[in-house]
């Protein structure tokens, strides 16, 4: 988590929500992420979504079973759906999302009928990934004032 912490940075200093993933295999992280939505001008760009194109990569499939990921906020439901389809085992993530998140605040990942179940652990340095989360957002605010 602390690699996706430093990820999230980046995005942070980008002026891009400040979110980062990793993707680990075998205690090797094998693809990671920041937000580039901003920057791109691209609603797909979260940092899930990047870190499972590039976990896809280095493996040459799409299929990461046997590989966790761990994101600085609790995943929305198109990067839930993306991280169903890549068949990851266990999502690890800081922050909880009240708004959006699909794993457990928002949506529950738990009622989802599918063929993959995954595990999924919330709240890890939940308190360090949300203090970056609200100064993003104070400083955003307090820009356009």
């Amino acid at each position: 988590m602390k690699a996706a912490l430093s990820l999230a940075r980046i995005s942070y200093r980008r002026g891009d929500v400040p979110v980062g993933a990793v993707i680990v295999k075998n205690k090797k992280m094998i693809g990671y992420g920041f937000n580039r939505k901003e920057k791109l001008k691209n609603p797909l760009a979260h940092a899930e979504i990047i870190a499972i194109n590039r976990a896809s990569k280095y493996l040459k499939s799409y299929h990461l079973e046997d590989c966790d990921i761990y994101v600085t906020l609790e995943p929305c439901l198109m990067c839930v759906g993306a991280i169903l389809n890549a068949r990851i085992k266990n999502i690890y993530f800081g922050a909880h999302n009240n708004r959006f998140g699909a794993v457990e605040s928002h949506q529950n990942i738990d009622n989802l009928v599918t063929n993959h179940k995954i595990n999924y652990q919330g709240n890890i340095l939940g308190e360090e990934c949300s203090i970056i989360l609200s100064s993003f957002f104070s400083n955003l605010r307090n820009k356009r004032k």
